[in-house]
């Protein structure tokens, strides 16, 4: 479901936009960036927080 939020968050953005997603868990986590990447979006950041949560950076490709 993170990533149908994060894809639909996407579309609506223009090329070369930036997102922030905040992340909970380690599926979310590997898979999210992976796929971001696979449909041609650049990762810029990827950082653990102490709270246990994962901040994505992505920019729209």
């Amino acid at each position: 479901m993170t990533f149908v939020r994060t894809r639909l968050a996407l579309d609506r953005m223009k090329k070369g936009e930036v997102l922030l997603v905040r992340l909970r868990g380690d599926e979310p986590k590997r898979n999210i960036p992976r796929t971001a990447a696979e449909q041609g979006h650049d990762v810029l950041a990827q950082r653990d927080l102490p709270d246990g949560t994962t901040e994505l950076l992505l920019r729209k490709g």
